[in-house]
């Protein structure tokens, strides 16, 4: 009998509200800084190299209600702002040294400014990223903004950031990718080997944990999941998800969509985690090569713009390649950038004849049934009808 690695221990540690594995490095490196950072990608290569701990922050998911929150945001925006207001208010991230966040809504902008005035201890830093990548100034501006992150996290930290520990945890964050890429290439090709909500488990489980152990438990993981004995289902349909780049749907919202009747074959959920789709280019200077990467191999997102088209065409060869049976658009609600995405790429998936579904979420979610019923529906429709 095959030995099951312990995904439902991994669950308990990121929905753990005292954060026990972050206090636990703390106590461990007693003049060390945490950071956490929001959604969707922040260099955490750049945090790690200046001897910090990067801690992804996603929410409070179900496990709090919203009181004090409300009160400085408005109540008409997305959950994950709202509830990573409601931690910081309520004390939960006082172990935080600092927060970073990526520009990717006016959501997160405000967030970013509503933080710095009820958290004056901490540092707060906002990234601008290249909103035109194509432009032959988006590589000097982005070394320029990755630069001030730099000033900002030696400051902070009161130590300087060599080329050579930049190099060291590229390197490191590179295998990290390349695992978690190992991970998604199982879930492709052999879908019944390893579920979503696993993978899940495993890769959000780095948000919380030093890239160092991280990459350890994705080595062990996989040893695991590769020797599985696999019984395959024939009904079920190979699908997409698309649309959870930055609020998480509950883990039983994905729990749902599988046993519905579908193998979801990849999807962008913690997309932060895996966002070059190649390695990042040798250079001289680490800062440089990290730009490069991102502009260059960054993955097309609903809050990386290059155009409608190239959008488009990036998402529609993923479509092609993984050989999906339909498409399910899963959004936040009030997440903007994800709806006007959706808009675009349903228009493009109609004319190809993909089907798709679309569904809205709050991380809040309790009850699923309906998500359910129209799942089932959905894959019937392809089953019995296609």
């Amino acid at each position: 009998m095959n030995r099951r690695f312990p995904f439902e221990e991994l669950r308990d540690r990121w929905s753990d509200l005292s954060f026990a594995e972050v206090r636990r490095w703390r106590a461990q490196h007693p003049d060390g800084k945490v950071v956490g950072t929001f959604p969707v990608w922040v260099p955490a290569e750049v945090i790690h190299a200046a001897g910090a701990l990067p801690v992804g922050l996603y929410g409070a998911g179900t496990l709090i209600d919203i009181e004090y929150a409300d009160a400085r945001m408005q109540s008409f925006i997305c959950s994950i702002a709202r509830s990573t207001l409601e931690l910081g208010l309520r004390g939960y991230l006082d172990f935080l040294d600092g927060m970073v966040f990526p520009s990717i809504c006016d959501v997160a902008r405000n967030l970013s400014g509503v933080w710095a005035r009820n958290f004056p201890r901490q540092w707060v830093f906002y990234m601008h990223l290249p909103e035109n990548p194509e432009s032959r100034h988006a590589v000097p501006y982005m070394v320029a903004e990755l630069r001030r992150l730099v000033r900002g996290l030696e400051d902070l930290t009161g130590r300087p950031i060599s080329a050579e520990a930049l190099r060291r945890s590229i390197e490191l964050y590179e295998e990290n990718r390349r695992l978690i890429r190992t991970l998604y290439h199982i879930k492709a090709e052999e879908p019944a080997r390893l579920s979503t909500c696993e993978t899940y488990a495993l890769v959000r489980a780095g948000s919380l944990i030093p890239v160092e152990e991280h990459n350890r438990l994705l080595t062990e993981a996989l040893g695991e999941i590769q020797g599985r004995d696999v019984h395959h289902r024939r009904d079920r349909i190979r699908a997409l998800l698309e649309g959870s780049f930055c609020e998480q749907p509950p883990l039983d919202f994905l729990w749902v969509l599988e046993e519905a009747g579908c193998y979801i074959l990849d999807d962008d959920l913690l997309v932060g985690r895996r966002f070059f789709e190649a390695a990042v280019p040798p250079a001289e200077d680490p800062v440089e090569a990290l730009a490069v990467a991102y502009l260059r191999s960054g993955r097309s997102t609903a809050i990386r713009y290059d155009g409608p088209a190239r959008r488009v065409e990036a998402f529609l060869e993923r479509v092609r390649r993984l050989r999906v049976d339909g498409v399910i658009f899963a959004y936040a609600k009030f997440c903007d950038p994800a709806q006007f995405d959706y808009v675009l790429l349903k228009e493009r998936l109609e004319k190809a004849g993909v089907p798709c579904l679309v569904l809205e979420f709050e991380e809040k979610m309790t009850t699923f049934e309906a998500v359910q019923n129209q799942v089932e529906t959905f894959v019937e429709s392809i089953l019995f009808y296609s």
